[in-house]
């Protein structure tokens, strides 16, 4: 194959040759489907809903500039990202990554960078709508291809309608994956496929309907698959091999919204004007003089002048005849003169229930509570009770999004820690599962229920305390009514000890003056004398001191 542009991330450690499978490796994207086969993306849809997935892109795109699509994808962009003076919409989470500090301070480093490549803090809405709307995003990464060790230069977006992304077999000398070759015997004599990625770049925004290797160098320019960032929705058409967009499921609501919206507003024109019925009577005269007295008359009576609004004249427009304007009858004799009646216009014009019906269709199809669908009810932050579980569902849903989005950081620092030789593909295969991203967060019913659980456990733990010792342990209060776990108890010992050696809260084994309830002084050693003994008179009633000695009787005078 020809020599691709960009850079590859070669793994010092493959898997081993006996580690064999018959499948071929996949990243569930839909993008199973192989070049060799002739077959690249394209699918002749009977139903006529789209062939490849360059029509499916603009579709999702016309069907953003509906208002109400606009207005739902809106409340998901905005849940989603959240723009604040002082805090970046995401940052890195590091905390149950097993690193040094050290380490964990490039890598934050290293993130800083890549958003402010991204200009992720001004450009976080357009892109995470971009992402939404097309299932799809691509940025190329630029390096300096004679210091990679610099790292990324720069990021480019690039149109998921001039970008396709290749999977191809990688053909050998001898082409033995043919079921007719297959040893019954001994199944590893079998040549399992091996994979290589590639993405097609076309800056003229064609589809390469056909197959991109017959047609050489004109079909466009092939990157390697390290040189670009590829994040997709993670909605895959597994009978069409193809990656869809979130907003896929709402093309049938959304037509047939704009279908009852046009069909409503021609009846409403066609219906709400009364109309008049001339009755013409005609007598015996034949049809077709009947009909030539039929027309005299409506010339006659017919007045239609027309504004003309671009040149400001006034003109006769008599020869049309609009659906608005009056019916002319004929009418035998014997029958009534001639007459002139009027034809109501339409009734329940103003019922538009099943409009509200389709719209909120529309916002179920995208995971939007349809509470949300009007607006005029006011944000109440109350109970959690109070909450709907539609906005439960919402939360859970942006959030789902918000760790598919999070790829994209992903992809991008692991080729930056890569190329400065901060951590090798070895580490990162094992670091990437503990790196987090954490979004600023807007929706107040989390933040909300947390608090509410907290505050019932803490009220529970109170009523349990006096149980302690008698039916239930301190563990058993941590686990079973906190919930803590092993690692949240381990760890708040350990900043409660420090605490107490720093002083910074009481120790609560500590001894307590009963009179003051603050814990006693430990240190100080306070002299407080001999305590006084009480004199004791003996058999005789003679005083004996402290000291053993019998003391003599103060002699009084006599009476």
């Amino acid at each position: 194959m020809a020599r691709l542009f960009g850079f590859s991330i070669e793994d010092t450690e493959p898997l081993s040759p006996s580690a064999v499978s018959p499948v071929p490796p996949n990243n569930e994207d839909g993008t199973d489907h192989y070049l060799s086969s002739g077959f690249f993306g394209s699918y002749v849809d009977i139903e006529g809903v789209y062939r490849t997935e360059f029509d499916l892109i603009k579709r999702y795109r016309e069907m953003a500039l509906h208002p109400e699509c606009d207005s739902a994808i809106e409340d998901i962009v905005n849940e989603a990202i959240v723009s604040d003076t002082n805090d970046t919409p995401v940052e890195i989470e590091l905390s149950n990554l097993n690193a040094s500090d050290g380490i964990k301070k490039k890598i934050r480093q290293e993130f800083k960078y890549i958003l402010s490549l991204l200009d992720f803090d001004k450009k976080s809405h357009e892109i995470y709508r971009n992402w939404y709307v097309d299932g799809r995003l691509y940025y190329h990464k630029i390096i300096d291809l004679k210091n990679p060790h610099e790292g990324i230069q720069e990021l480019r977006y690039i149109d998921p309608m001039k970008m396709r992304y290749v999977r191809q077999q990688k053909k050998t000398d001898k082409d033995r994956y043919r079921l007719a070759n297959i040893n019954a015997d001994n199944p590893m004599d079998f040549e399992f496929p091996q994979i290589e990625e590639y993405f097609i770049y076309n800056p003229k925004m064609t589809y390469p309907a056909s197959n991109p290797s017959s047609l050489g160098g004109t079909a466009g320019i092939k990157m390697t698959r390290d040189s670009v960032t590829y994040c997709t929705s993670g909605l895959v058409d597994r009978n069409k091999g193809s990656t869809l967009s979130y907003l896929h499921k709402a093309i049938k609501s959304l037509n047939q919204l704009r279908m009852i919206e046009d069909s409503l507003v021609i009846y409403r024109l066609s219906r709400a004007p009364e109309r008049r019925i001339f009755y013409i009577d005609v007598g015996n005269l034949p049809k077709v003089k009947a009909e030539q007295y039929l027309r005299d008359v409506m010339m006659r009576y017919r007045n239609k002048l027309v504004y003309d609004a671009s040149t400001g004249e006034i003109r006769d427009d008599k020869k049309f005849m609009a659906m608005l304007e009056d019916f002319w009858l004929p009418r035998r004799e014997g029958g009534r003169g001639t007459e002139i009646s009027t034809l109501p216009g339409g009734q329940n014009l103003g019922e538009i229930t099943d409009i509200e019906y389709f719209k909120k269709k529309l916002y179920r199809s995208l995971n939007v509570p349809p509470s949300r669908m009007d607006g005029e009810g006011g944000f109440n932050l109350g109970r959690s009770s109070e909450i709907l579980r539609d906005e439960v569902k919402f939360s859970k849903f942006v959030a789902r999004l918000r760790k598919r989005f999070s790829y994209m950081f992903h992809d991008m620092l692991k080729t930056q820690l890569i190329l400065k030789n901060i951590i090798t593909p070895e580490d990162w295969d094992i670091m990437q599962e503990h790196i987090q991203y954490d979004f600023l967060y807007d929706n107040h019913f989390a933040e909300l229920k947390d608090a509410e659980l907290l505050n019932e456990r803490l009220n529970m733990v109170q009523i349990a305390e006096p149980y302690v010792g008698k039916y239930f342990s301190q563990d058993y209060l941590r686990r079973k009514i906190l919930r803590q776990t092993d690692e949240e108890i381990l760890e708040q010992d350990k900043i409660m000890k420090k605490e107490i050696e720093d002083g910074i809260i009481p120790d609560p084994n500590a001894p307590v003056d009963p009179m003051t309830g603050m814990p006693l002084d430990q240190t100080a050693q306070m002299d407080l004398g001999q305590p006084v003994m009480e004199p004791n008179l003996d058999a005789q009633g003679a005083t004996t001191q402290a000291s053993g000695k019998i003391a003599e009787m103060p002699k009084g005078g006599e009476i």
